[in-house]
């Protein structure tokens, strides 16, 4: 039998103390019948000494630390501040394989055909922790910038041709996460791929972009969102009622009582741009033509899901889901703002000077930080379709219990056969709600 935690074979104690008694029993009985005692007596146990483990040999510190090499030491002439640029840039590659360590476990996770919701803490621990290392990237900039134009400009000249966009760490992550290929501006006019010429690095790249990313799991969980079915809460058509009762409320009836003509054509102008934006995703037709043209990322049903947790994210079901879309809106404007500070920085330790890689330097970051490179920017556009907590669709009684216990079987004491009413917000317009397959409330995948 082996210990679970050495990995080294043991006797079990009790077995160990039987034969310590025999030998009491008999003192003639020579100990080197044991074998098992006597080399345990001996300090033998027929394997070699394994070293003990100290916390040098652990994190193998003395590789890691013999791993800044100055360029222009090499060179005969040492910059003290070069120091600094490797130790921040080592940094950041180390972080960036915890962050890929994380979201490849989230994406495990999200990849299972029935996603077990007492998971979900898990996948928001994890999010949660990528968050806290992009704060601490993010303000990492600080340290660098305490390196002046002039001290970068001494050790610049030794940089050759190396350049921070040959991370392929940063490269795995964003396509992991789910950035479209076809919004990449080109570096120095062609593909990424093309600046990675080892069969190691373009294998792991292909890898990221033939598995699914985060962007497309999310989206098929949000797509199975409890209230979304046709014989489940019919939420979508609930949210479209309350939506044009809102806006007669709040722009047409005020417009229409407007005395000033002036002021009243642009009442109306206000109510109409209103209702054109809200058209533009109450139909699948007309939004997943603004999906082919890129201006949104998620499907009709998931923007319907993400729209349902965000409008009802106090219930019980809903509150996790509810951080989730917020961790990922988070990760996506820390890496945005990392991607600023980046070019803030290149802007003021170079200014419009070429790049070390050959690029346009400044002018090409600059243009990284627009939302061809955010991932979840429908999840942050959610802001503008939601609606006064007056005007929400309250939820039926069946719902209500779907949304606040972990299994249908616990409305078995309820009335199978009961409808529910749902009254539509202000107006009291009624609606009925159909009734709802038994079985458990979870998100899962097809």
């Amino acid at each position: 039998m082996a210990c679970p935690y050495s990995g080294t074979p043991y006797l079990p104690s009790v077995e160990l103390a039987a034969k310590r008694r025999l030998l009491k029993l008999d003192g003639t009985r020579n100990r080197r019948h044991i074998p098992e005692m006597a080399e345990k007596e001996n300090g033998k146990t027929g394997q070699p000494k394994e070293e003990q483990m100290s916390y040098h040999t652990y994190l193998k510190l003395q590789e890691l630390l013999q791993c800044q090499t100055m360029a222009s030491t090499q060179h005969g002439k040492e910059v003290h501040d070069e120091h600094l640029f490797i130790i921040t840039h080592q940094a950041y590659e180390l972080w960036f394989k915890q962050i890929l360590f994380e979201v490849d476990s989230v994406r495990n996770l999200f990849s299972q055909q029935f996603l077990d919701e007492s998971k979900m803490l898990q996948i928001l621990n994890q999010l949660g922790r990528v968050v806290l290392i992009l704060k601490l990237l993010v303000d990492q900039f600080h340290i660098l910038e305490t390196m002046t134009p002039l001290d970068f400009m001494e050790f610049r000249v030794y940089l050759s041709s190396a350049s921070g966009f040959q991370s392929l760490q940063f490269r795995l992550l964003e396509n992991k996460l789910g950035v479209r290929e076809d919004s990449r501006v080109k570096y120095n006019q062609q593909h990424y791929l093309k600046v990675f010429n080892d069969p190691v690095s373009i294998k792991q790249l292909q890898d990221s972009l033939e598995q699914p990313s985060l962007l497309q799991l999310v989206e098929k969980w949000l797509e199975r969102t409890p209230g979304l079915k046709e014989k489940s809460f019919k939420f979508w058509d609930f949210y479209k009622h309350s939506v044009t009762r809102w806006l007669t409320d709040a722009f047409l009836d005020p417009a229409k009582a407007e005395q000033d003509e002036k002021v009243k054509e642009t009442m109306m102008a206000d109510y109409q741009k209103q209702k054109d934006s809200y058209e533009s995703i109450f139909e699948a037709e007309i939004y997943n033509v603004e999906v082919q043209r890129g201006e949104r990322r998620m499907s009709h049903r998931a923007f319907q899901g993400a729209m349902m947790i965000s409008l009802y994210r106090d219930e019980p079901r809903f509150n996790q889901p509810f951080k989730l879309i917020t961790l990922l809106m988070d990760i996506d404007s820390l890496i945005t703002k990392w991607r600023y500070n980046h070019v803030m920085m290149v802007q003021r330790m170079i200014g419009s000077k070429v790049g070390t890689g050959g690029s346009s330097g400044y002018q090409y970051l600059r243009s990284t930080i627009s939302d061809r490179y955010k991932v979840f920017v429908d999840l942050f556009n959610l802001s503008t379709y939601l609606i006064p907590r007056a005007y929400i669709p309250p939820l039926t009684e069946r719902m209500k219990r779907r949304l606040s216990v972990l299994c249908a079987e616990a409305l078995a004491d309820h009335d199978e056969d009961e409808a529910d009413d749902i009254t539509s917000g202000v107006n009291g317009v009624t609606v009925s709600d159909d009734s709802e397959p038994n079985g458990p409330v979870k998100f899962t995948l097809e």
